[in-house]
């Protein structure tokens, strides 16, 4: 089969590699629709280390089940699923918990950190544990399946902010795939007043069109005036909730100066291993660092918006590309090309 195989650190190429073959608990899918994940880009060069080659990444997926093992009476060929990204064992204390995305076997589709290698989805099929694969609607189109993945890690920061009505100001410091999945999710979640934070025009603008009332390009004093933007009365000094989606210092700086004392930042970024955290003010406002890993339990809920017409992101796929065209999209992706946020391949 062929498949887009990180060679080397920076070099992908389109390979022949072995079909996989399902174990008993396991299903092989054609795997019909994969995006590139920001997580991919950066990792691919190996600045990560979590992307170790040889490897087959990819993990925001969908297809149709090819193969099942000798385990599985659930699944049949020819279903249609969508993939959570964490193979999680069900059985450890986190997964009793109903939080598989800390099992303590936790792998991650696509990636290979030394610890193990997970071979992913850009390719023409994928061999995947039964309990991952989720059924989605005939009616779902499988590029807006395949961003089920990063809606479910909105959707769990959000969880875990408490979004809801309640909120009566979001403020999201980033808005490429994530921040912008975080943005339709605190809509759908009863939030009105949404903000959103960004460096780029056009990703400020597919914000809007997901629900965000404000924009603010990012900056020095792009905190301050998130802030007070998000003031809604006189005992307040800024946003309910603020989501931070990038993962580097000055994002993380500006989320800590657009939330009101006493509120919730939720940190779901991770570009940097480690930043400068303005501690005095995190610790004399009394926030709330929440970190937010993945998702758990989302995928139900994540269907559901989006087989109803609540959440729409296909609407920020900027383009939709054969598998062969992978290397080069990495590349442009890497380098930043303007008016590119998601791009989804189709082996």
């Amino acid at each position: 089969m062929k498949a887009l195989l990180l060679t080397a650190p920076g070099t992908l190429a389109v390979a022949d590699i072995d079909v996989p073959t399902p174990g008993p608990d396991e299903i092989r899918i054609r795997v019909a629709a994969c995006g590139i994940c920001g997580s991919d880009v950066h990792g691919f060069t190996g600045a990560t280390g979590r992307r170790i080659p040889p490897l087959v990444m990819g993990h925001e997926a969908a297809g149709v089940v090819d193969a099942v093992g000798g385990d599985v009476r659930d699944l049949a060929a020819g279903d249609r699923v969508a993939l959570d990204s964490t193979v999680f064992c069900g059985a450890c204390e986190h997964c009793r918990a109903d939080r598989e995305n800390l099992c303590t076997h936790r792998e991650v589709l696509g990636v290979s950190c030394g610890a193990y290698r997970r071979h992913g989805c850009f390719a023409e099929y994928a061999v995947v544990p039964r309990r991952i694969a989720h059924r989605i609607p005939d009616s779902m189109s499988f590029v807006s399946a395949a961003l089920l993945e990063p809606l479910t890690i909105a959707l769990h920061a959000a969880h875990l902010g408490e979004a809801g009505p309640a909120v009566r100001s979001a403020v999201v410091v980033g808005a490429g795939t994530i921040g912008l999945a975080v943005v339709a999710a605190l809509a759908a979640k009863g939030v009105q007043r949404i903000a959103a934070i960004d460096l780029d025009a056009d990703r400020l603008a597919a914000a809007r069109r997901l629900g965000a009332v404000e924009t603010f390009a990012a900056g020095p004093e792009a905190g301050a005036a998130a802030a007070a933007w998000g003031t809604t009365s006189p005992d307040t000094d800024g946003a309910d909730l603020v989501i931070e989606a990038v993962g580097a210092t000055p994002a993380v700086q500006t989320a800590v100066a657009a939330a009101t004392r006493g509120s919730t930042v939720v940190l779901v970024g991770n570009v940097s291993p480690m930043i400068e955290l303005p501690l005095q003010a995190v610790v004399t406002r009394q926030l709330r660092l929440q970190g937010s890993c993945a998702s758990a339990g989302c995928y139900p809920e994540a269907i559901r918006l989006v087989a109803s017409g609540r959440v729409d992101l296909s609407g920020f796929v900027s383009r939709v590309a054969p598998l062969a065209e992978g290397p080069a999209w990495f590349d442009r992706l890497h380098h930043r090309e303007p008016g590119l946020v998601k791009v989804v391949l189709e082996p």
